[in-house]
């Protein structure tokens, strides 16, 4: 009888080794992350400003119970930052911005349906103090006082936060003299959060993170501005889901969406 025709034992063993060794790695990357799985079909991605951290967390859980089968996701950090990652191909649908600026790049890059861009709420900025703070600070030259020696601000190219009061500084003639003392951070909150801990003297904050610590954080004053603080936003093109994009959108600027905001001390705009 003649033997039948077929792979060596060994070399099935080791292609079976193979297979199984590819399941594995497989498993592996997936639960280390290393293999972004593709978000599905009813996952809203939304990239919002750190500001709207708290309003926005309690839209989203409002929206996804307003229409079922639906949730929404969201990647908070500095407008800037965001811009970034979207214009570097980050999975976004809809973008909302703390400034008209950081959208106008967004606008010009095409990274958004423009017909669905708009203005949905408005802040104010401040300077705060730590809360047990006995400083006399009222006004942008008290800054400069020697007891205030940290302040903290956000990287003015890529938090409007920083950006506004940069401005600000630069038309009172008092953004090189205080240069020296600024402590730049990522975002407004964590401007809040340096404030907070006391590890700063000073710092500019919107309104709206001021109110989220009203014992620890003391505001000094608002900060005055040329223009008023405006949030936009708008559905980001390229990554489908535009029909959902346009109905959170309509969401937040409905009655419903506008008093979470106006619970979390926005402004209309």
């Amino acid at each position: 009888m003649k033997p039948k025709r077929g792979a060596p034992p060994g070399a099935k063993l080791e292609a079976w080794r193979l297979r199984a060794g590819g399941v594995l790695l497989c498993a592996v990357l997936l639960l280390e992350g290393l293999v972004a799985l593709p978000a599905e079909a009813a996952d809203l991605m939304v990239a919002a400003a750190a500001s709207l951290t708290n309003a926005f967390t309690e839209m989203g859980k409002a929206y996804e119970k307003a229409t079922p089968g639906t949730r929404v996701l969201f990647t908070f950090a500095a407008s800037g930052q965001l811009l970034q990652q979207i214009s570097r191909g980050a999975p976004v649908h809809v973008f909302a911005s703390a400034d008209l600026e950081t959208m106008d790049r967004a606008e010009n890059a095409k990274l958004i349906r423009r017909s669905s861009r708009v203005n949905f709420a408005a802040n104010e900025l401040l300077v705060v103090l730590p809360g047990d703070s006995t400083l006399d600070i009222s006004s942008l030259p008290d800054l400069s006082k020697p007891p205030v020696q940290k302040i903290a601000l956000g990287t003015p190219e890529s938090v409007p936060a920083g950006r506004y009061a940069k401005g600000a500084l630069e038309k009172a003639g008092l953004w090189s003299q205080l240069t020296p003392k600024f402590i730049f951070t990522q975002n407004v909150r964590q401007s809040l959060d340096y404030v907070y801990r006391g590890e700063v003297d000073a710092g500019f904050v919107y309104a709206t993170d001021a109110a989220i610590s009203p014992v620890k954080v003391r505001t000094a004053f608002q900060v005055p501005l040329d223009s008023p603080i405006l949030y936009p936003i708008a559905a980001v093109v390229g990554f489908g889901n535009e029909d959902r994009a346009l109905e959170f959108i309509a969401f937040v600027r409905s009655d419903a969406g506008q008093a979470i905001l106006a619970k979390y001390g926005f402004l209309k705009p």
